[in-house]
């Protein structure tokens, strides 16, 4: 770790506040990386001549804002937290597309990718009928090669959709191979809580929050081409929507009666 500062006193910045744009700076200038261990509460705080109860307010607050995380335990400590990652949900750019906008590696592990009847939700999204056979599809997205969020997607049942390579964007995938390129898409956003399976697959544990992002993707033409449930750990992305002063964009106008796959 770096070397502690000579905090200054009488300078109306508090020590807890000296200590946090300490440790900010250290962390932006690449001096401490993510990973790297603080070390212990006494020894840092006698290092920087502050009561423990002083080092904790600091530590507290850049634990809050997700630059520091603080594991309990013999073995724990506060450790130098990943960067989230900025998913701006005001375009239609894929996983693979926003990670290569943030410059981290996109990678995905598939856990499954079969052939299945449409639950009824996913029917409906789909505007197929009840039982009708579709692709589901679920990965563990990471960047870094750190797990980030969790995809359940549902796609038509595509001739030879399962066979190709399920790791990279399948975005692309739609738009190259059966050209259907998703244009438009209607999102849904709500906190929920990690269940013992997801937590295992995103390394976290169980009861942690996540943010359900629940999207139906359309074709240029209103065929709906995609309906996903995605998690994401919230203290690894930061979900953000531009907006602006204009006309709005409504959800994308399905001819009556169409039923995608027909």
């Amino acid at each position: 770790m770096v070397g502690t500062p000579e905090l200054e006193r009488g300078t109306g910045v508090p020590a807890h506040v000296q200590i946090e744009q300490w440790l900010l700076a250290a962390i932006a200038g690449g001096e401490m990386a993510p990973g790297d261990r603080l070390p212990g509460e006494r020894e840092l705080a006698g290092r920087l001549g502050v009561s423990r109860m002083t080092l904790r307010q600091a530590l507290a607050t850049l634990e809050a804002e997700g630059v520091l995380v603080r594991v309990p335990g013999r073995s724990g400590g506060a450790f130098v937290a990943e960067p989230r990652v900025e998913c701006d949900l005001t375009g239609l750019a894929g996983f693979t597309e926003q990670m290569r906008r943030a410059h981290l590696r996109a990678e995905a592990r598939v856990l499954t990718a079969r052939t299945v009847a449409a639950p009824a939700s996913v029917a409906a999204a789909l505007e197929l009928d009840a039982g009708a056979r579709v692709h589901e599809v679920a990965r563990v997205r990471s960047a870094g090669r750190s797990p980030v969020a969790l995809e359940r997607s549902y796609f038509p049942a595509l001739p030879g959709f399962l066979d190709h390579d399920l790791t990279g964007s399948l975005y692309t995938l739609l738009a190259s191979g059966y050209g259907l390129e998703p244009r438009t898409a209607v999102e849904h956003l709500d906190p929920v809580i990690a269940r013992p399976g997801e937590a295992a697959e995103l390394g976290i544990e169980p009861g942690a929050p996540l943010m359900l992002i629940e999207r139906t993707a359309y074709a240029a033409d209103g065929t709906p081409v995609e309906h996903a449930r995605d998690l994401f750990r919230p203290d690894r992305v930061r979900i953000s929507v531009r907006s602006g002063v204009g006309p709005g964009v409504s959800a994308p106008a399905r001819p009556a009666g169409r039923r995608a796959g027909r």
